[in-house]
């Protein structure tokens, strides 16, 4: 892997922030450009509902339902977002009084993303009278026309951009539709729910549906918010991260739902100290296992278990589905490298014939990271003769305008596609894989120049020996969240090797020493290749606490070994 280029975050106006601040996370806030009103994360501070174009339309048409005793049908999607977003929905509903309450999702393998015909016929099938969309719905037209020919009254709450046609919902709840003034883009799938269910509870408060029983507290659901909006790596701005934030305050202090104390459980986590990072690396996977590889619904369960004891059997095997994932995974990882070995294509694309297709976009990740290339990895499709590819991309290619400009050249090549700037999905006939992947790559090299190839890590520069300390580590993991949009503390160094051992073939412990000369432990995940025996090496690194039985000692995650 070749090394990256540094740059430093220009320092920001740290005068204007508080000075109780720990002086680090005064420089990061700075750094990354937040008022000293943002770092106030109450709930109170939420924008309200009422910005969403279609909330006032989806509102009445719930409330409408729920009044007169007929059924309501969640129609999902397949990974942690839907899945999130579709417990919420149930959860929520069932608690502002909706009487019967159901959900469906597509399966990945026959039906592909959204609100297909076909799901609708499965939602219509549930005799319920209202079909509401989570994470999903915006580019559904066929989807929604089916379910209003079959009697459904449709609600989309999705956050993706909309197609150039929109679907003839009764209702759309959506950030990124035309026209819509919300003044955040960024709202997660689960986060668009969250607010429907705010702007209904207003609703039904006003309506007196409460003058004969508690008021439900929407804020039980904002664990559930939280792991959907970190793993679904929208922009964490200050709406997002106050979602985020008050979630994580709902899991630290134990009154996160059964399901989510079993996923924690399972991964050997304390729920006390929990970061945003394990929402998107430990909780988010376990629950995108599912739909990867057999049915998101285990996952959804998960998340609506009443009780401890139904929920761990299914987090147990949400655990399963994960390592079996990771299997699959790295084998399919190793595969891709060895295709591309030698290739300097700008847009990169890969295929094998035996490759699991709920597993190709983890692939495609993986491998744009290594190679700073957009890249797409394809599978055989269960339907004949068809390939289903996941893209990822870089700083500088929006993958699903780079997909316009390509089906606008070769009309006819991509038989359907979709998606936003870092992530797409698109499918195509097996013989035009080859077509494809080299219109694939002309595309992105036109888009493409030799600064956006190069690879740039930011950093927020050095830390002065006296603030490598626990101190530090410790201001540094009670403040965020971090995410996407809102880096996660990255700092830069060089350090003496007084000594190291690899361990299981792929990581590096190392025992290093500062600048200052006290003596430190540093963990390299997967740097064999990077290992750097004797002499000094210049690194980036993360803050960590590395806690056994009673102790705690500072610990370096070095990312990169840049020279």
């Amino acid at each position: 892997m070749t090394p990256p280029r540094i740059e430093r975050r220009p320092p920001g106006a740290v005068e204007a922030l508080p000075a109780s601040l720990h002086p680090v996370l005064r420089r990061l806030y700075a750094a990354r450009g937040v008022a000293a009103a943002e770092l106030e994360l109450e709930l109170a501070r939420l924008l309200p509902p009422a910005g969403l174009r279609g909330i006032d339309a989806a509102v009445a048409l719930v409330a409408q339902t729920i009044a007169a005793g007929e059924g309501i049908v969640i129609a999902g999607d397949y990974d942690a977002d839907g899945a999130t977003g579709v417990a919420v929905a149930v959860a929520g509903l069932r608690a502002l009084g909706a009487p019967a309450v159901d959900y469906v999702v597509p399966d990945r393998f026959r039906m592909g993303y959204g609100l297909s015909p076909a799901l609708a016929e499965a939602a219509a099938a549930t005799g319920a009278r209202l079909l509401i969309t989570v994470d999903s719905g915006i580019a559904s037209v066929a989807g929604v026309a089916r379910a209003r020919a079959l009697g459904l009254r449709v609600v989309v709450t999705d956050h993706h951009l909309a197609g150039p046609e929109l679907p003839a919902a009764d209702a759309i709840v959506d950030p990124n539709q035309p026209d819509c003034a919300f003044a955040s883009k960024h709202l997660a799938g689960v986060g668009v729910m969250f607010y429907l269910l705010l702007a209904l509870r207003a609703q039904l408060r006003r309506d007196g549906a409460f003058a004969s029983r508690a008021e439900p507290n929407l804020a039980e659901l904002l664990d559930l918010v939280a792991i959907g909006t970190v793993a679904d790596v929208v922009r964490l701005d200050h709406n997002n991260r106050i979602l985020v934030q008050q979630g994580l305050a709902r899991i630290r202090a134990g009154r996160a739902r059964p399901g989510v104390r079993a996923l924690l459980q399972v991964a050997g986590r304390d729920a006390q100290r929990i970061g945003s990072t394990d929402l998107g690396f430990v909780l988010g996977p376990r629950i995108n296992a599912a739909g990867r590889l057999d049915d998101i619904r285990t996952g959804i369960e998960c998340l609506l278990a009443p009780s401890s004891e139904a929920a761990l059997p299914l987090a147990q095997q949400l655990d399963r589905f994960n390592r079996e994932r990771r299997e699959i995974e790295a084998q399919m990882r190793e595969e891709a490298l060895l295709l591309v070995e030698g290739s300097d294509a700008t847009g990169v694309c890969v295929f094998q014939d035996d490759w699991h297709e709920g597993v190709v976009g983890l692939v495609a990740s993986k491998l744009k990271e290594r190679l700073h290339r957009p890249v797409i990895a394809f599978a055989r499709a269960q339907d004949g003769g068809l390939l289903k590819g996941s893209g990822r991309s870089i700083a500088g290619l929006h993958l699903r305008d780079a997909l316009v400009r390509l089906d606008a050249r070769h009309p006819g090549l991509v038989l359907r596609y979709g998606g936003h700037a870092m992530a797409a999905g698109l499918s195509l006939a097996e013989a035009d894989y080859a077509r494809f992947a080299q219109a694939f790559d002309t595309v992105c090299a036109e888009l493409l120049d030799d600064d956006a190839l190069a690879r740039v890590v930011h950093t927020d520069g050095e830390l002065a020996p006296a603030e490598l300390d626990l101190d530090t580590a410790h201001a540094l993991e009670r403040a965020g969240p971090w995410g996407q949009g809102f880096a996660e503390p990255l700092f830069e160094g060089t350090f003496r090797v007084l000594g190291h051992r690899v361990l299981k073939e792929q990581h590096v412990k190392y025992r290093l020493a500062s600048a200052g000369g006290a003596a430190l432990s540093a963990m390299h995940f997967g740097g064999i290749e990077q290992l750097r025996a004797a002499g000094s090496m210049r690194v980036t690194y993360r803050l960590a606490i590395n806690r056994w039985q009673d102790s705690e000692s500072l610990e370096l995650y070095i990312v990169d070994v840049c020279e």
